[in-house]
């Protein structure tokens, strides 16, 4: 969800900043209901667990998800203004300011990653898989959800984000098993809500030392 612009060298990423405080009313969080009620619907909860959630913003999600079960809820996202308003609108919820691929908790520290309206963002795919390979638990669950366009429309997005030299990248369910295959993750299956897709990721118990040999 949140962002924040890197240096003159890096592609620009989209800011969230400004709309923070507003975020949830806004444009961007009524889009976003779509995705939190694919993922509710099927995200696997038991008390208990451990969460996290990347690119969490204002942490609407995670306040939905800790109201159909009591899970030990974090998040963590790139804009200060949008953890200083998770933190505002949820002080019970642990809210972190991180980077994808770069987080603060241990090894295997979670039974289940949540990536939500943020894969798109993250300019380094690859670091955020290696991560969320050291975070999980062994058989532990990454849910991805993210936009989904009929391909004319997302490679035309793409050329464009790309032609403007802008962080941003849609892909649809195969290229992001691909993608995290190579990290250990086996796909579990993909759902599907309008325009609203969700790939669910298991990982393997050996990932870490596959990893490790890369």
């Amino acid at each position: 969800m949140g962002n924040h612009f890197h240096a003159s060298s890096k592609p620009a990423d989209f800011s969230f900043a400004s709309r923070a405080a507003k975020y949830d009313e806004g444009f961007e969080g009524k889009a976003s209901r779509r995705f939190y009620n694919l993922l509710l619907r099927e995200v696997a909860l038991s008390p208990g667990m451990s969460v996290l959630d990347v690119g969490c913003g204002t942490g609407a999600l995670l306040a939905r998800l800790c109201a159909g079960c009591d899970i030990d809820a974090h998040g963590i996202d790139m804009e200060q203004n949008m953890i200083d308003v998770a933190k505002n609108k949820h002080p019970l919820m642990d809210f972190s300011l991180s980077r994808c691929n770069e987080t603060p908790f241990a090894d295997k520290s979670f039974d289940v990653i949540v990536a939500c309206m943020a894969y798109h963002h993250f300019d380094n795919k690859e670091g955020f898989a290696k991560e969320a390979t050291r975070l999980l638990k062994d058989g532990g669950i990454l849910y991805i959800a993210d936009p989904r366009f009929p391909q004319p429309l997302r490679k035309t997005i793409n050329a464009i984000l790309r032609h403007v030299h802008t962080v941003g990248e849609f892909n649809t369910p195969d290229e992001i098993a691909t993608k995290f295959s190579a990290f250990g993750f086996s796909l579990l299956g993909v759902a599907t809500h309008g325009y609203a897709q969700l790939v669910k990721l298991s990982r393997l118990a050996d990932a870490c030392a596959a990893d490790n040999r890369r």
